[in-house]
């Protein structure tokens, strides 16, 4: 599942950039994945789980009128967590995950596997809205996978001009 990372790390090295995450629906995923892996202190700096709407406006200046305006799984919210992940930590690259894993939670207008995330790399942010079948288990892990590929590939768009992965 994580077999982007060395070559990640090794993108985050070539460019002496620190990478952060923000996580809701992962739990913690995405920060465990990266740091499972010896000498991630050398391109991880901090994983923020922010599993409540407090924990988002506390820990990451999420604006409380986006979380009542539009959730907590939607775009904008996604996008702010980014922000404030790269605000809180001054990592150069982040990514944020927000979502519902169910087996509960789910609506018409947001089933069970309905996710958000957004990445900031050195201010540039993308969001992607993305809909992930199976349990709990299964949608967490498929956004875990997604979001480290997803990273990798937007190292590359996004910073041309540091040498590419």
């Amino acid at each position: 599942m994580n077999d982007c990372i060395p070559s990640l790390a090794q993108a985050l090295i070539d460019r002496s950039w620190m990478l952060a995450t923000a996580e809701s629906c992962t739990g913690g995923g995405i920060a465990k994945a990266c740091t499972d892996w010896s000498g991630s202190s050398q391109w991880f700096e901090a994983g923020l789980v922010t599993y409540s709407n407090a924990a988002k406006i506390k820990l990451l200046n999420v604006d409380a009128e986006l979380l009542e305006v539009h959730g907590a799984v939607s775009e904008q919210v996604a996008r702010a967590m980014a922000q404030g992940a790269a605000q809180q930590t001054g990592a150069l690259v982040t990514v944020a995950t927000t979502g519902i894993a169910g087996p509960n939670g789910g609506t018409d207008d947001k089933p069970v596997g309905t996710v958000w995330l957004a990445w900031s790399v050195d201010g540039i942010v993308r969001v992607q809205h993305k809909v992930f079948g199976g349990n709990r288990e299964q949608i967490r892990n498929a956004t875990v996978a997604f979001a480290l590929t997803h990273t990798l590939s937007l190292l590359g768009t996004l910073a041309p001009h540091y040498p590419k992965p």
